[in-house]
């Protein structure tokens, strides 16, 4: 199963990997995300990894498994039988930018969990979506100039 969501955003490319990197904060700026725990003491880097709790799901580890600084990174969690895969990517476009964010459901069970939380995984991709466009178009709408 695969969730994908694009959305243009009003803001260089610079300003919203500010935001989307900042891992920590997303509570801040998406209702998807309740708590984000860094369990390494980097910023987000490949291999980092944090623990992120989210409603109406259990708390999970997330790992860094690619990453290039200001246009993308890819963070997986598993459970038994299924993986997760997250991938944020960041591009910039006249008068701003496309964020490209996708949910991969794999493994024995990952079609099966896939199917069972779709409407919910749907949901949240696309809080996040509208949280990281108000988020990063405040900040250059505030910015001085």
């Amino acid at each position: 199963m695969i969730i994908e969501r694009s959305i243009d955003i009003s803001a260089p490319p610079d300003q919203i990997w500010s935001v989307l990197a900042d891992v920590e904060r997303w509570p801040e700026w998406t209702p998807s995300v309740t708590a984000v725990q860094r369990l390494d003491p980097v910023e987000l880097s490949l291999n980092a990894r944090v623990r992120i709790k989210q409603p109406r799901l259990p708390p999970l580890i997330w790992r860094v498994t690619a990453l290039d600084p200001g246009r993308s990174f890819d963070w997986i969690t598993s459970s038994p039988g299924a993986t997760t895969l997250g991938r944020h990517q960041v591009q910039a476009r006249d008068g701003g930018s496309v964020v490209r964010l996708s949910v991969t459901q794999t493994g024995l069970l990952g079609s099966v969990v896939g199917r069972l939380l779709a409407k919910l995984f749907r949901r949240y991709v696309e809080m996040e979506a509208q949280g990281l466009k108000r988020r990063a178009e405040a900040r250059v709408e505030n910015r001085p100039r």
